[in-house]
């Protein structure tokens, strides 16, 4: 009996010694992460190559949003060549933005998993190769089933870019890119109209297809030579360069299968339910976008059927929605260098208590804006 007592101390001691091994080692791992000369940690890197990751980024959010709207010029020949009515016509936008909705809720989990450049580099060649069958289809229903899916494989880049900057910047550094990064995706919708419109004037609406790749294409060109950013994804590889066990131990694949069913599924919508500020974000993002997305379907009844507009001269009435984004994104980076960052100087609790809250103004003023635009 005492034998088996002793053994069990001795299972019990090599357990504590190992795990106590096991801390020290994931500590040696971390220690060095946040230290201003370790050039592994993004947030180290000099500011032209942050450049480099976050504006190739925003481009690839621009070229997937600006794939929405492309094809609005292009409506009426849709609607005479599948012989459908013009409301019909409307639903490649309006399943590619019910695409865009779909999307990041399956991909952001990757991304944390996985990193940020995998989704990048692989659901990128998805929304081409979709948007490449929309524009051969030769009947409405598969033109439909194009948009849609092109639509949720392009919308991680949508989710997942804000997660960049994060990797690249500390909090009160993030003024600047992110205004570039969140710009992006308002501003694309605002020039598809612009491009498509000269798209399906001296060519046809396929065009409007080809022209969301050359850009789309562009973009995923500025993309392919970044780095990784993600700080876990990072920190694996560096635990597997020096033989050390990840800072996170590695799940069964039935238990990873879960654990990622359940932060897709579960915690966006314990979130959207328990949080009041996710909440009311979410529906004021929601609205901002049907308004935006209404004037597609409403520009072309005022300026072609009342004023007499061409196609391309339609495409152009969207010019001013786009001033009226780059003048959002400005106005926020201005409130944080006249506001913000001298609470961030001042220092102390006042960053925490009241720094994130100062960065609201300017959405303030663009509440105010809305309706009276």
């Amino acid at each position: 009996m005492s034998s088996k007592n002793s053994a069990d101390i001795e299972v019990q001691a090599r357990a504590s010694l190992d795990s106590k091994e096991i801390c020290e080692q994931t500590k040696t791992l971390t220690d060095d992460w946040d230290a201003p000369d370790n050039k592994e940690n993004p947030r180290n890197w000099t500011a032209l190559k942050k450049a480099c990751h976050i504006i190739p980024v925003a481009l690839l959010c621009l070229s997937v949003t600006a794939g929405s709207s492309m094809i609005t010029p292009g409506v009426f020949a849709i609607s005479h060549k599948f012989q459908v009515s013009h409301t019909a016509a409307l639903l490649p936008l309006s399943l590619f933005v019910l695409g865009l909705a779909i999307g990041p809720v399956l991909a952001a989990p990757i991304s944390e998993t996985l990193g940020r450049g995998i989704v990048y580099k692989v659901s990128m060649p998805l929304y081409m190769l979709f948007i490449l069958g929309a524009g051969f289809s030769n009947s409405f229903g598969g033109l439909l089933v194009c948009r849609t899916l092109a639509a949720i494989s392009g919308a991680p880049c949508l989710a997942v870019g804000a997660g960049t900057v994060a990797d690249l910047f500390e909090p009160r550094r993030m003024a600047a890119p992110g205004a570039l990064v969140v710009m992006a995706p308002f501003l694309g919708p605002c020039l598809g109209p612009v491009i498509g419109g000269f798209s399906a004037t001296y060519t046809e609406y396929r065009w409007t297809q080809w022209s969301t790749i050359f850009l789309a294409l562009a973009a995923y060109i500025l993309v392919l030579p970044t780095h990784e950013t993600h700080r876990n994804v990072l920190l694996k590889r560096r635990a597997k360069q020096l033989g050390l066990p990840p800072p996170e131990p590695e799940l069964a694949p039935r238990e990873a299968i879960k654990l990622l069913l359940t932060i897709t599924l579960f915690r966006p919508i314990r979130m959207l339910v328990s949080e009041p500020i996710v909440l009311l974000y979410s529906v004021y993002n929601a609205f901002t976008f049907s308004v935006l997305f209404a004037f597609f379907e409403a520009y072309p009844f005022v300026f072609m059927g009342k004023y007499g507009f061409s196609i391309w001269q339609y495409g152009l009435t969207f010019l001013g929605i786009g001033v009226g984004v780059l003048l959002g994104a400005l106005g926020a980076v201005l409130v944080d260098l006249l506001v913000y960052q001298k609470i961030v100087r001042k220092g102390g609790d006042r960053i925490t208590k009241k720094g994130p809250e100062q960065r609201l103004y300017i959405g303030m003023i663009g509440d105010l804006c809305l309706p009276i635009g």
